[in-house]
């Protein structure tokens, strides 16, 4: 038997999988998730090298493995943000039929340059390296935080002390084996999938705004919703407009 997602559900309804960014954990969606309850079973779970699923250790392909086999036989609506959109399109490729919906905020199908790709490995293995050292978790979150993609992130829904109940040997995991440079490029397999998918990002997030057009031309049933003055994290940074967006496109489903 695989080892087993550590996992918190909520709600009732039509089963709704949230899959968390790196360094976040279930327990971080804030209240998108509080807002989806209504309406879902909601189903969070903590991806491998995270939360209480720290010591598990799986490389994006694993991790879809492990997610699926957390989902059960009930076909579910999957939300993947960041890391957890890059799980949740491995996991449409590998299980489509566990699928109903696809939502992937902040999502990339992989680095095509072979130089750059290999440069972002390099960094994130460094990055690894330097938190295996110190075990400074506080320290490398506080740090990650300050970066560009979290600059409209207010503190108030960063979640610190909950990203701080990761472990450093999770954590260093999760970037050697799911980190955005140890991702084969997925661009020509996207036209495989078949089920209804929305690409979302924020306006603010350019880099993932131009990803996120180009992942939903070449998905074929691919959408684009850009949210205004938003930044990566749009479900912390405006978490009514994001359960609206899901709601809608969940609606749209039947």
């Amino acid at each position: 038997m695989p080892p087993a997602l550590s996992s918190t559900t909520t709600g009732a309804g039509p089963r709704l999988v949230l899959l968390h960014g790196f360094t976040n954990t279930a327990r971080t969606w804030g209240s998108f998730a509080d807002l989806l309850t209504p309406h879902y079973e909601v189903l969070a779970l903590d991806l491998p090298g995270h939360g209480r699923s720290s010591a598990i250790e799986a490389d994006l392909w694993g991790s879809s493995d492990l997610v699926a086999h957390a989902m059960g036989t009930e076909l579910a609506l999957v939300v993947g943000y960041s890391m957890g959109a890059r799980v949740a399109l491995h996991l449409a490729l590998a299980h489509p039929e566990r699928i109903s919906g696809l939502v992937l905020i902040g999502a990339t199908a992989g680095i095509d340059d072979d130089e750059a790709r290999a440069e972002r490995r390099r960094a994130d293995e460094a990055m690894a390296a330097d938190l295996r050292r110190s075990g400074d978790v506080r320290g490398f979150l506080e740090r990650w935080l300050t970066g560009p993609l979290f600059a409209h992130l207010p503190a108030a829904v960063q979640f610190l002390d909950e990203r701080c109940t990761n472990t450093a040997a999770g954590l260093a995991s999760s970037l050697e084996q799911c980190g955005t440079g140890t991702q084969a490029p997925l661009w020509d397999r996207l036209g495989e999938l078949s089920m209804p998918t929305l690409l979302v990002a924020g306006s603010r997030d350019e880099k993932f705004t131009a990803l996120g057009a180009r992942l939903a031309e070449a998905i074929p049933s691919g959408g684009l919703v850009v949210l205004e003055g938003l930044g990566h994290a749009t479900h912390l940074e405006n978490p009514e407009a994001m359960a609206t967006v899901i709601q809608s496109f969940s609606q749209s489903l039947g």
